[in-house]
């Protein structure tokens, strides 16, 4: 519908309101009604000159709620002019702050802009927008407030780089809950999270630990117990790793990659760890573990079995295991791994006669946590 045509479509009420209107309540509601129609129309250009004009002079009205009522009803539209979105940017909060933290045509270059040059408040708008580049993270991490810093370091949205990670640490070594907040992302850096073990304690450390991935080295020193608390995991940690082959050869070449972790691994679900260990143990390649690990027959796994030099005790259980996961369909959906520790409760661990008690222990701890839909840490040292 054309910008033009909507005049029509406004009461002769809404035109007197919008032009001459007595109150600012007046003028705030026939501005709504306009701006809705704007802002949800597809517009060609003739179309988004007329709104720009209207746009332009509804943002002088003297009246703040006036101007907040275009605010919030053009918060989201790609129909807002950018010029009048940088002039709302600059209002006062409560007309600036929706189209900051919302509007789809700010430029990364205006956000950093607004950091660099707006209050405490706005900085936090900028920073709790769903997706953010790294030029405007780095701007946030660097000059920004400490309470924009931490809704920035939380926002999963908000792409961080090194150079971000490094100013936010910096700036807030001591700072709990700016920690807090870069623990509770999705994801953070190998590197990040090797910088921040010495920073925090407690049940942040733990979460640190235990929910990001570490540079190899340091999870074999934590779960060995280098540090004051050796709560990790080095199978659950094996799962997070990026770069899996690298963490499977420190693990051999601290002698830590043992048939009972790999097991262990194997009952858990992390079949890419199994897969990568086994090669590394047989010193065959990936591809052609692969291939004899997940052999329809029983001669490939066992071969493979040979060449790793695992027990011979524990084949049974093991060739039972990856015939679960090949039974399931197992592909690492959401519900796979739990129901594939729940059927290696019932239908593997009765086959571990031979397995050292101290590990049929500690598998039965933790496949009976998972099938009751708990999470259990456990030193892999004392388990071990």
């Amino acid at each position: 519908m054309s910008v033009k045509a909507m005049r029509p479509k406004l009461s002769q009420d809404d035109i007197v309101r919008l032009m001459k209107g007595s109150s600012a309540e007046d003028r705030a509601h026939a501005t709504h009604k306009l701006c809705r129609r704007i802002g949800n129309d597809e517009l060609n250009h003739q179309d988004k000159q007329f709104a720009s004009q209207i746009l332009g002079l509804l943002s002088q009205d003297a009246e703040t709620l006036v101007r907040r009522a275009m605010a919030v009803t053009l918060k989201n539209s790609p129909n807002l002019p950018r010029d009048v979105a940088l002039k709302l940017a600059r209002d006062v909060e409560a007309v600036a702050l929706p189209v900051i933290e919302n509007s789809p045509v700010f430029t990364s270059s205006d956000l950093v802009e607004l950091v660099l040059n707006s209050t405490d408040d706005k900085q936090m708008a900028v920073a709790r927008r769903n997706i953010l580049t790294t030029d405007v993270t780095d701007a946030i991490a660097e000059h920004g407030c400490r309470d924009a810093v931490a809704v920035m370091a939380a926002n999963d949205g908000a792409s961080m780089t090194e150079r971000g990670y490094d100013f936010t640490i910096d700036r807030f070594k001591t700072d709990e809950g700016i920690h807090e907040a870069l623990i509770s992302r999705d994801w953070i850096p190998p590197q990040v999270a090797e910088k921040m073990v010495s920073l925090v304690s407690g049940q942040l450390f733990d979460h640190l630990v235990n929910n990001h991935e570490l540079p190899p080295q340091l999870a074999i020193e934590l779960a060995s117990g280098a540090h004051e608390r050796a709560t990790l995991d080095l199978v659950e940690q094996a799962g997070h790793s990026s770069n899996l082959p690298r963490f499977v050869q420190q693990l051999h070449l601290n002698n830590r990659l043992t048939p009972s972790m790999i097991m262990r691994g194997l009952c858990l679900g992390h079949i890419p760890f199994v897969e990568w260990a086994m090669s590394e143990l047989s010193g065959l390649p990936h591809h052609r573990t692969w291939l004899l690990l997940h052999d329809a027959g029983t001669l490939g796994i066992r071969k493979l079995f040979e060449h790793a030099g695992l027990p011979k005790g524990m084949f049974l259980p093991f060739q039972m295991a990856i015939s679960v996961y090949h039974e399931m369909d197992y592909n690492g959906l959401e519900g796979d791994r739990e129901r594939f520790r729940k059927q290696m409760v019932e239908r593997v661990l009765t086959q571990f006669q031979n397995i050292p008690k101290a590990d049929l222990e500690y598998l039965l701890e933790k496949l009976d946590a998972y099938r009751e839909n708990e999470h259990v840490i456990d030193d892999e040292t004392a388990a071990a």
